[in-house]
């Protein structure tokens, strides 16, 4: 481990991150293979469509599951906007969309991660429960007719997170790098964390929170 390096997640963080995103992923993909016939192709790894649906199926409960245990660990960090500080990065975009000669002040997450997980969670639930009357149809308490909404809003959700899911890849990497590091080794760099998460650096070492890697790891 390279001296100096401040730890950023914890192993459980990273465990519950790495379950929704693979979960996450792999729904997406199970998912288009039976949306659409020219990638009914992903059936043949899983055994046929009917393969394909189950793991679809179970794969959720996977997610749902993750969801649930994100939602317990970061609601109060990465679930509520914090005024006006939130406000004054949006209006500057956190200086992605264009030079800003110093981006305000956020703590541990700033804004778009927020919006990220409010959008995940928010749409997260509602797969969830539209999965589950697809799955369990004879459970569905409001007749045939709303029963067939369920599956548009299960397409809406997809499209959704599929959307973000790409724009946080992005944003993990290539759009801000040394990021991605965090939720690999759970270490960055001191630079890195000046930068994308100042506030936060400020709080952990005036809280006496801060770990900082003496390079014999």
């Amino acid at each position: 481990m390279k001296k100096g390096l401040i730890k950023a997640t914890s192993g459980y963080e990273r465990f519950v991150h790495w379950l929704m995103a693979i979960s996450c992923l792999l729904l997406c993909l199970t998912g288009l293979g039976m949306m659409y016939q020219s990638l009914n192709f992903f059936g043949a790894i899983m055994g046929g469509l009917k393969g394909l649906k189950l793991v679809h199926n179970y794969t959720g409960l996977v997610f749902g599951i993750s969801l649930v245990l994100a939602v317990l660990m970061w609601w109060k960090e990465a679930g509520i906007f914090v005024f006006p500080e939130d406000i004054d990065w949006i209006m500057t975009a956190g200086g992605y969309l264009w030079h800003v000669d110093k981006v305000p002040e956020v703590g541990k997450y700033n804004p778009g991660q927020k919006m990220f997980f409010l959008t995940v969670a928010f749409f997260g639930v509602i797969m969830l429960i539209t999965g589950f009357f697809m799955w369990f149809t004879a459970y569905f308490p409001l007749g045939i007719e709303l029963l067939r909404w369920t599956y548009p809003l299960h397409v809406l959700g997809f499209l959704i997170i599929f959307a973000f899911f790409f724009v946080h890849l992005y944003l993990g990497t290539i759009g801000s790098p040394g990021s991605v590091s965090a939720m690999i080794s759970g270490w960055v760099t001191r630079a890195w964390l000046k930068k994308q998460h100042p506030k936060w650096l400020k709080e952990m070492e005036h809280q006496g929170t801060l770990i900082v890697s003496d390079g014999e790891k």
